[in-house]
C-alpha cells in the first residue's frame, strides 16, 4: 500500500486515477510515500525518510527546495503544458484588455449617474476616451516559447497577428509545434523593439529578473502593451509605471497585483488566475498523478525538474531503482554486486541530469533485501527501491 499525502486540494479527477485498493490518501502522514501538493511552500518543511517522489499540480516548483530533493534522491514532477490552454485564453484576453482599454471603459460605465437619458449622453461625451487600437497586424513578441508560449504564439497568428519569438533553449518537439511564420528574434533586445505586445513565458532565474527594466523601456516602441502571466520579477514593476506616465507604454496587464500597482492607471492586475480554471487543475491532477503513480510502481520518470527522463518496458522479471550521484564507476560497481548476489540482468537502462544518475535493471529473480541494502551502501547511492 503506497501512502499519498497532499498538502493542497487536488482534483478528483487526478486522485480517482489511484486505485484504492493500492494507495491511501490523506492530508496528514508522517511516512508518506510520495507528496502531492499545488502552491504549499515545502522550504520548511522536514523531509520524511519515506519519501521517494513529490508532484507538483502545476508547471513553476519554487515553492519546492528542489535542490534537498535530489541530495535525498527524491525526484520531483510537475505538469509542464496541463495549463497551457488557460494562460493562452488570460493572453489572449490581457492583449484585448490592454488594446481596448476595456476596464477603464467598464469602470467608466458603472460611475454613471442619472436617468437613462443623461447616462446615455455621458456615454456619447465620454466614449472617445477609450479609442482602442485592433489586433491584425500589430506585432505580438512572445519570450519563451515552451508549451503556454507556442500556443499564444500560434493563437496569435490565427489573430492575423504578426508574431516574433524568442528562447534560445527551445525545444525540438515544441519547435515541430511552432508555426512556420512565426519570426525568430536573435536576441531578447531584438524582440522587445519590434513589438506593439510584449508577453513573457519563463521562469524566474537571474537572467529573467528585471528583464524588463528603466534601460529596455527606452528601446521599446511608443505604447507597448506588455503582459506578464507568468512570475512576478520579471518586470520591474517601478520602471513599468514610470512609463506608462511618460506615455511611453500604453497599458500593463499581470497576474500580480501590489500597493504600486493595483491603482495605477494603465495597469491592469489580475489575483493570479492564469491557470485557475477547471478544466487546467484537472489536467494538472491527472498529468502529475500519473506521473508520480508511474514512477512508484515501475521507476519510470516523466517530466521531473531534478531527475533525466527514463522509461523502460517491464520485461517480465523483477525491478531494481538506483539513484546515485553523477560520477565514475557507479553503474559498474552496481552491477558487479547484483552479478555477484547471481542476480542475471535482462536489460538496464543509465540516464544522468546534472549531478543525478539513475538507473533502472531488470533481472531474472527477485532481488533481496540483503541486495538492496549491499548497493544502497555503495559511496554515492541515494536511493535504492526493488520493485
Amino acid at each position: 500500500m503506497y501512502r499519498i499525502l497532499t498538502l493542497n486540494n487536488i482534483s478528483v479527477a487526478g486522485l480517482e486515477r489511484l486505485p484504492r485498493a493500492r494507495y491511501e490518501i490523506a492530508s496528514e502522514f508522517s511516512t508518506p510515500d510520495a507528496i502531492l501538493l499545488r502552491s504549499h511552500k515545502m522550504h520548511d518543511m522536514d523531509i520524511p525518510k519515506s519519501l521517494k517522489a513529490v508532484g507538483r499540480a502545476g508547471a513553476g516548483v519554487n515553492n519546492i527546495p528542489v535542490e534537498r530533493m535530489s541530495a535525498a534522491g527524491i525526484p520531483v514532477f510537475n505538469a509542464p503544458g496541463a495549463n497551457a490552454n488557460a494562460v493562452k485564453e488570460l493572453v489572449l484576453a490581457g492583449m484585448l484588455l490592454g488594446a481596448r482599454n476595456i476596464c477603464q471603459a467598464w469602470d467608466f460605465a458603472r460611475d454613471l449617474a442619472g436617468d437613462d437619458a443623461e447616462i446615455n449622453a455621458q456615454v456619447e461625451s465620454g466614449k472617445k476616451h477609450f479609442v482602442g487600437r485592433e489586433l491584425p497586424g500589430k506585432t505580438l513578441g512572445v519570450i519563451g516559447l515552451g508549451a503556454i508560449g507556442v500556443e499564444v504564439a500560434n493563437a496569435a497568428k490565427a489573430l492575423g497577428m504578426n508574431v516574433v519569438g524568442f528562447d534560445p533553449q527551445i525545444t525540438v518537439g515544441r519547435a515541430w509545434q511552432l508555426s512556420a511564420d512565426v519570426q525568430k528574434a536573435t536576441s531578447a533586445d531584438d524582440l522587445l523593439s519590434r513589438a506593439d505586445f510584449i508577453t513573457f513565458h519563463v521562469p524566474l532565474v537571474d537572467a529573467t529578473r528585471h528583464m524588463i527594466n528603466a534601460e529596455r523601456l527606452r528601446s521599446m516602441r511608443d505604447g507597448v502593451v506588455i503582459m506578464n502571466f507568468a512570475r512576478d520579477g520579471i518586470v520591474d514593476d517601478e520602471a513599468v509605471c514610470a512609463a506608462i506616465d511618460a506615455g511611453k507604454v500604453r497599458s500593463y496587464v499581470c497576474d500580480f497585483p501590489s500597493n504600486l500597482l493595483k491603482r495605477h492607471e494603465g495597469v491592469i492586475t489580475l489575483p493570479h488566475i492564469g491557470a485557475s480554471t477547471v478544466e487546467a487543475e484537472d489536467n494538472c491532477a491527472v498529468m502529475v498523478v500519473d506521473q508520480v503513480r508511474e514512477y512508484l510502481e515501475n521507476g519510470t520518470i516523466a517530466n521531473s525538474v531534478n531527475f533525466p527522463a527514463v522509461e523502460m518496458p517491464r520485461n517480465g522479471g523483477h525491478r531494481l531503482t538506483v539513484v546515485n550521484a553523477n560520477v565514475p564507476n557507479m553503474l559498474g560497481q552496481i552491477s558487479t554486486d547484483l552479478a555477484e548476489a547471481g542476480l542475471n540482468i535482462i536489460d538496464m537502462v543509465n540516464k544522468s541530469k546534472g549531478d543525478v544518475a539513475y538507473t533502472i535493471a531488470d533481472v531474472e529473480q527477485p532481488v533481496s533485501d540483503a541486495v538492496v541494502q549491499e548497493i544502497a551502501g555503495i559511496e554515492g547511492v541515494l536511493g535504492v527501491r526493488a520493485l
